[in-house]
């Protein structure tokens, strides 16, 4: 059984486009990024009246907040394998030490980041 059509209301068959200098562009690439939206994503919901997150983070804090993920990842496919007997987890020990203290200076440097915002 084919899956029903939708409504010619809630396709996105329509395209607009307009010109925007540098700075603008960059302000609004800049605002999505923020809210972790991508650019038309962030204008649908802007022109749509559609409440935007109110927590807002700086471009920074995100970008460490994905790497904190991807690294937290990493961590969870190493101690699969290792409990599957696929590593060697002689070494598994230090390595883990090493990014523990790792994420410790991250850790003591974000709060340090923090406080000088206050």
């Amino acid at each position: 059984m084919a899956r029903p059509k939708k409504d010619v209301r809630a396709l996105k068959a329509i395209i607009v486009s307009f010109r925007l200098n540098v700075d603008r562009y960059l302000e609004l690439a800049n605002n999505a990024e923020t809210l972790g939206l991508t650019i038309p994503e962030f204008i649908r919901k802007k022109i749509s009246g559609a409440v935007l997150t109110r927590m807002r983070y700086s471009p920074i804090d995100r970008k460490v907040y994905v790497e904190l993920s991807r690294i937290g990842n990493n961590i969870n496919q190493l101690t699969k394998q290792a409990h599957l007997g696929m590593r060697n987890p002689i070494h598994l020990g230090e390595q883990l030490k090493e990014l523990k203290s790792l994420l410790d200076e991250l850790k003591s440097k974000i709060l340090i980041d923090d406080s000088k915002a206050d």
